[in-house]
Formats: structure tokens, sequence, C-alpha cells
């Protein structure tokens, strides 16, 4: 299938064109190369703007920051794209209902780097708890004075999970290690965690108990701004508080204030809410123009990471490799597990990790 690829980077190409090589040997035994789909390689992002380059394709490949509303998904139909392959898990940046009445068919990556992801939370976290950010550079300015580093020990926190599917459960048994008490909320209760001592609660008392809160949930229309001004006044005071999930999930405004009075003790986040403007580009030699973003990078207590949490070379593989399955599955008839379409209101609001 001819596939026209979006918002691709150099380790994107290197990645997919591995995982869309296959490697024959001839009856000389000397071997050949031999792909299995068409790929295109656009830099630009996918939206309603960008959305003639994909004319004559079948399938478009997109990213988390493509812009595949109804209009985009017109021009793509009208030109005859009959396939939204998306290479990550959220697909809150795509219209469904708007996919299913042109007849498009939507694939994405359910799981491609949960380890990676709960991961870099635990390094937000000891990060952040231990001051290592701050605590590097003073010593390559040769400051060796420990004077505002001092941290505490994770042993014994409560550590507040707040969606528990893979992710969630992953960083439940990262933190279990430490000798940490895990409180969990989510729709659906994951039996995993409850093995491990997980204590499944209401949001307003998983608020008010935990030290350390982690945000592993998708954004929907319920999650959205799910830390706010009055969520925040619930929690305990110098609370650290984690995002590697979606940057909407935190109305910021709320949380610079809850900075400012020091009711939240720390942030680390991986995503931001605006950040489609700003993350994977070098924008080193720019004036930012986001007031809200730069006034975030002033705290002396924020940690704040380009939406890097799932780059490991474990998850670019796994992507390449379910992308070009979805898209065989696809092309050739077969039911393909990875498809989403338009839920109902109720199943809609699950919150799932």
């Amino acid at each position: 299938m001819k596939v026209a690829v979006f918002s691709t980077k150099a380790y994107d190409r290197q990645f997919l064109e591995a995982a869309n090589s296959l490697t024959q040997l001839s009856t000389e035994e000397t071997s050949t190369k031999q792909c299995l789909h068409e790929l295109v390689f656009f830099e630009p992002r996918l939206s309603r703007d960008t959305a003639i380059l994909a004319a004559g394709f079948p399938a478009v490949c997109v990213f988390v920051h493509d812009q595949v509303d109804a209009s985009t998904l017109e021009i793509l139909a009208s030109q005859g794209t009959r396939l939204v392959v998306l290479r990550c898990a959220g697909f809150n940046n795509v219209d469904l209902q708007a996919a299913a009445d042109l007849g498009i068919t939507v694939v994405r990556v359910p799981a491609y780097s949960p380890y990676g992801v709960a991961e870099h939370a635990v390094g937000l976290i000891l990060s952040l708890n231990r001051k290592i950010h701050r605590a590097y550079n003073r010593v390559r300015e040769a400051n060796f004075s420990l004077e505002g580093l001092l941290g505490f020990n994770l042993n014994g926190r409560t550590v507040g999970i707040i969606g528990t599917g893979k992710i969630g459960l992953i960083l439940g048994q990262i933190m279990k290690g430490f000798g940490c008490q895990i409180l969990a909320y989510d729709v659906y209760r994951n039996p995993e965690l409850e093995k491990l001592g997980g204590k499944y609660v209401e949001l307003p008392e998983l608020f008010a108990n935990s030290d350390i809160i982690s945000l592993h949930c998708p954004l929907t229309p319920e999650t959205h701004h799910l830390i706010n001004a009055e969520t925040i006044k619930q929690m305990k005071s110098k609370v650290m508080l984690i995002n590697t999930s979606r940057g909407a999930l935190i109305d910021t405004q709320a949380v610079i204030e809850g900075l400012k009075s020091r009711k939240i003790g720390s942030l680390g986040v991986d995503v931001y809410e605006q950040e489609s403007e700003l993350f994977f580009e070098d924008l080193s030699g720019e004036i930012i123009q986001d007031d809200v973003f730069q006034r975030l990078t002033t705290f002396p207590n924020v940690l704040i990471t380009g939406h890097q949490a799932f780059f490991t070379e474990e998850a670019l593989h796994n992507i390449a490799e379910t992308t070009f399955a979805n898209i065989s599955d696809v092309e050739q008839g077969r039911p393909c597990p990875n498809e989403i379409r338009a839920q109902p209101e109720v199943e809609a609001k699950a919150l799932v990790g």
C-alpha cells in the first residue's frame, strides 16, 4: 500500500524503513531487499493545509500532533485516502465519528512503550525529589553546596496513580519496589495492581493522602483539566505532581498558582497542553511566545521534558512493527485488532492507562 508518512524525523524514518524491509535470499544465496509498503515521508504535520500532500495515497501515517479533524479528513477522503494509521496510542487528535462517516478506517499502536513511559515517570520523581537536575548544574560551576537540595526517602511514602492500565501498573510495580504505599483510581480495577497491595479509592481520597500523584489516563472530555484549582485544593501540602500522559489533563494556570502558593511542592511533566507548537522542534534560537510555558520554566521545583517518555529503541521498533502489521491487516481485508471506532458515551468515560 502507498502510505504518506507525516511528521517524520530522522529517527522515525530509520525505524520505519527498517521494519518495512524484507530481506530475501535468491537462488544464488545473495540477499535482496523487498518492501512491504511504499512509503513517502513528509516532515510537515498533517492538517487541512498540508492534506493535499496525501493526494493519491490510500493511507496516511500520523503522530500525536497531526490534526486529523473533520475538515482534514474530508480533504483526505476526497483525494482517495481510506486509512489513517496512528503510530501512537493516543487518538484524541482524530475525529473518529467524522472518519466513520467518511468511510475511513483508523488504526493505532495501543501499547508500544509502557516500560519506557513508567521508567521516565520514575526518573522525574527521583530527579525532583533529590534535585539531581539542579545538583548537576551546580557541580558544573564548581558549586558543591548542599543548600536547597534536601530530599526525602521514597520508602514509606504514598504514591497515587490515576489510570492503572499497562503503564500505571508498571509504575506501581516500580514504586512498590521502593517501599511505597500505592493508592489508585480507575473506572476499571486492575487485579494485578491489587495483588501488589495497591488500594483503589475515589479521587478525593487519593488527592488527600498521596505524597506523589502520577497521571496515566487518556485525554477525554471527562478527564480534561482533571487537575484544576478545585482538585489541587484537595491535595496534601507540598505534593509532587507527575504527568507523562497528556498535557491537557492539567490546567496549567491552576498548577502555576499551586506552585506559587507552595501547595504543589514540585512538578514533573513530559507533556504540555499547548505542546504542539513547541515539542519535537529545535527552538533554541527562537523567542518562545507561550508566556504560560515560559512561566513554568522559571520555577526551580519544576522539571519539564519534551514528550520523550516513550522514546526508547524498543518503543520505536514496536511502533514500526505494529504500524505495518496494521496496514497489512487492512490492505488484505483481515480484522485488525488495533482498529478504533467512535465509542458510545458510556465507554468513552473509562479511565485507563
